[in-house]
C-alpha cells in the first residue's frame, strides 16, 4: 500500500491514538540518513555479490530509510490482560534522487498495522493478534540479514505457555512487499528448550500451501533449529540450521510457487557479538547456503564470513571497521567480492556496540573479480560491480561518506 510520506504519518498517528486515553502511547522508531559519493564521481554505489542475499552494511548503505512506530494500550481487563494497537510508517529513498519516497527510487507503506490482545490468562499469558506486523524476526545486524523471519498479513497466537514450553503459530497470506503471489502459510514455533546454562533451544516449521489460482504450482516447507547462549564473550552467539524445499527453499520468506520438491536448500548461520570489555565491541558472522535444483544451471553455493570491529577510545568516539567476503559458487565461475570500510564514530549515547545514535563518517573499499563483474552485467546493469556502473570496467572501487543511524524506544 503506496501513499504519500505526509498521509503514511497521520495514517499511523490516527490508528496508535484512537481513542485518546489513560493508557499508555508508547513512541518508538529507527532511521539512518547521510550523503555518500563515488571516489569516481557521481553518487554513492553500493557494493553487493550476485547471488548473496545480503551485503556487509557499514559504509554500504545507499538510501534514506525511515521507520515510526507508535503503540496505544486501548484497554487493561480485570484479568490483567491488554488491548493494544500498533501502527508503524517506513519510508525508503534511495542516494542520489529527490526524496519523495514514491515512484522508482522510493517508496511509503504501512508496514506495521495490527491489533493484539496480550497477557491472556487462557493463553498462560501468550497473545492473539491480527493485522500486518514484525514478527519473530532474526537478523544479524551487521549484514541486515533476516535468515528467519515471520513477519506478515495475517493472525497468530504468540507465545502460549504449555509446561516449561512457548507455542507460537501464525496464519498469513503474504509475508512480504515483494511477495506476488497470496499463498497460506502456516508457522509454528517453540521455544523454552533450556539446553545448558545460558543456552536455549527453539524449533520452526513453515508449510506454504499450493497457490489454488495458479497453473503448475507446487506446496514447500521449511524447518529450522536455533540455540542461542548468553555470555559468550561478554555477548551472545547464535547458531541456525535451516533447510527447505519448492517454495519452502526462500527458508525466511514465502518462496517461487513453480518450484517442486526436488529444489532443494540448507543453511547454516553462526554468529555473535561481544563486549570483552566496555571499550572493545564487535560482531563477527559466517553464513552458508547450498541451492539444488533439478536444472544445474540454477544451482549456486553461498559463503559469506565477516568481522566487524570496535574500540571506543574515549566514552563518545569510536573507530569501527569491518571486512566482509562473499562468494558464490554458481554455473559460469565463481564470483569473489571482498569488502572493507574504516568509520571514525562519535556516539554521545556511549562506546557500546548497540549504543545509538552513531554519526560516522566513512571510507569504503571493494575488490571483485571478472566472474562477479560478469554476472553483474547480467544480473544488475547500473550497478557498482557491473561493467555499466560506477566503476565501469574496473575491479575495484571505493565510496566516502557520512551517515546518521539512531534507533529509541
Amino acid at each position: 500500500m503506496s501513499f504519500n510520506t505526509k498521509g503514511a504519518f497521520w495514517s499511523v498517528l490516527s490508528v496508535a491514538v484512537f481513542p485518546l486515553s489513560a493508557h499508555a502511547l508508547d513512541f518508538s522508531g529507527y532511521f539512518r540518513t547521510g550523503v555518500g559519493d563515488s571516489t569516481e564521481g557521481g553518487r554513492q554505489s553500493c557494493f553487493q555479490l550476485p547471488g548473496a542475499q545480503s551485503k556487509y552494511r557499514l559504509g554500504n548503505e545507499c538510501e534514506q530509510y525511515f521507520e515510526f512506530d507508535l503503540r496505544q494500550d486501548l484497554l487493561k481487563l480485570e484479568d490483567g490482560s491488554k488491548i493494544s494497537v500498533e501502527g508503524m510508517a517506513q519510508l525508503y529513498n534511495e542516494y542520489g534522487h529527490t526524496p519523495k519516497f514514491t515512484g522508482d527510487y522510493g517508496f511509503a507503506r504501512m508496514n506495521q498495522a495490527y491489533a493484539e490482545w496480550s497477557k491472556m490468562p487462557v493463553l498462560n499469558g501468550g497473545s492473539f493478534w491480527a493485522g500486518r506486523r514484525y514478527y519473530n524476526r532474526n537478523d544479524i545486524h551487521m549484514t541486515d540479514y533476516y535468515y528467519w523471519n515471520q513477519s506478515a498479513n495475517g493472525f497468530g497466537f504468540d507465545q502460549v505457555g504449555i509446561g516449561d514450553l512457548k507455542y507460537s503459530y501464525v496464519f498469513s497470506r503474504k509475508d512480504n512487499l515483494f511477495q506476488e503471489d497470496y499463498t497460506n502459510r502456516h508457522d509454528f514455533t517453540v521455544s523454552g528448550f533450556d539446553t545448558n546454562p545460558g543456552g536455549g533451544l527453539e524449533l520452526g516449521v513453515s508449510y506454504l500451501e499450493k497457490p489454488d489460482n495458479k497453473e503448475d504450482s507446487h506446496s514447500g516447507w521449511s524447518a529450522i533449529a536455533q540455540h542461542k547462549q548468553k555470555g559468550f564473550l561478554g555477548g551472545l552467539n547464535t547458531f541456525a540450521v535451516q533447510y527447505g524445499q519448492g517454495p519452502g527453499t526462500a527458508m525466511s520468506y514465502t518462496g517461487d510457487s513453480s518450484l517442486d520438491s526436488n529444489n532443494q536448500s540448507w543453511r547454516v548461520v553462526e554468529y555473535f557479538d561481544w563486549q570483552m570489555t566496555p571499550r572493545f565491541s564487535g560482531q563477527f558472522q559466517i553464513v552458508y547456503q547450498k541451492d539444488t535444483h533439478p536444472n544445474e544451471d540454477d544451482d549456486q553455493n553461498w559463503l559469506s564470513i565477516g568481522v566487524r570491529p570496535v574500540y571506543a577510545f574515549t566514552e563518545q568516539f569510536k573507530l569501527g571497521t569491518e571486512v566482509g567476503r562473499d562468494q558464490v559458487d554458481a554455473p559460469g565461475g565463481t564470483r569473489k567480492l571482498t569488502k572493507f570500510t574504516i568509520a571514525p564514530t562519535w556516539s554521545p549515547a556511549g562506546p557500546g556496540y548497540w549504543s545509538r545514535p552513531e554519526l560516522r563518517l566513512y571510507y569504503t573499499y571493494a575488490s571483485w573479480n571478472k566472474a562477479a563483474q560478469r554476472a553483474a552485467s547480467e544480473m544488475s546493469a547500473g550497478s557498482a560491480l557491473s561493467d555499466s556502473g560506477a566503476f565501469g570496467n574496473a575491479l575495484h572501487g571505493s565510496n566516502v561518506g557520512l551517515q546518521l543511524e539512531y534507533w529509541w524506544k
